[in-house]
């Protein structure tokens, strides 16, 4: 029998494979961004809500995904598949033996989490500290980055430049001789990079929000 628990699960994993939370997904179909937020899904009196047949569809169009991909989702949501990653501080990120040459995890003092499946073999996942990522990024949530996942304008990635510096971002553009980066935090300034200043570039595929 279809579940409840399982439909939101659905719901989160097609947001994750498209590098969204499920209120950016929301607001890419149309939907009000709050649509999928966990609050709206029981009333007051603890009776669960269901996401409508209309909402489904509409983050079907806006993502290309095929209904039977989303019902794979489902399945897996069912069995409860997850994947475990490893898991360091955005701080730690910076420091070396960490990341191959790729950003590709490696070497020793990762912890481990559970992840979504979507996040792919090579995903790992970083924890937030500090506020400069407000309010996009609280400190204490979780990030999922997958260093093979393409990378597109207006995608959120984090950035390793060769100084050690670790951003999380909004990629604005990139050409052959810049990264152009859009700031989370209105307080904190855009930044453009020179590519031969930048280690790795990132895909943010998911967040714990």
């Amino acid at each position: 029998m279809l579940t409840h628990s399982q439909i939101w699960g659905a719901i989160e994993t097609l947001a994750a494979k498209h590098g969204m939370s499920p209120s950016a997904l929301a607001k890419r179909a149309g939907l009000d961004p709050t649509t999928f937020n966990k609050s709206k899904r029981e009333s007051a009196v603890g009776r669960l809500r269901w996401p409508s047949t209309e909402s489904i569809s509409k983050i079907l169009d806006a993502t290309g995904a095929p209904l039977e991909e989303f019902l794979g989702f489902v399945g897996a949501a069912a069995s409860g598949r997850k994947t475990t990653v490893p898991l360091i501080g955005l701080a730690q990120a910076g420091k070396g033996g960490f990341f191959d040459d790729a950003g590709f995890p490696v070497g020793g003092g990762w912890d481990e989490i559970d992840a979504p499946e979507a996040g792919g073999a090579h995903a790992y996942a970083l924890e937030i500290s500090g506020d400069s990522m407000l309010p996009v990024y609280r400190e204490g949530d979780i990030v999922i980055v997958n260093p093979e996942s393409p990378v597109r304008r207006g995608d959120r990635v984090v950035v390793k430049t060769t100084d050690g510096e670790v951003l999380a971002k909004e990629l604005k553009r990139r050409t052959g001789k810049t990264l152009e980066l859009k700031s989370l935090n209105a307080e904190h300034e855009d930044r453009v990079l020179p590519m031969e200043n930048v280690d790795w570039l990132a895909r943010i595929l998911w967040t714990s929000q």
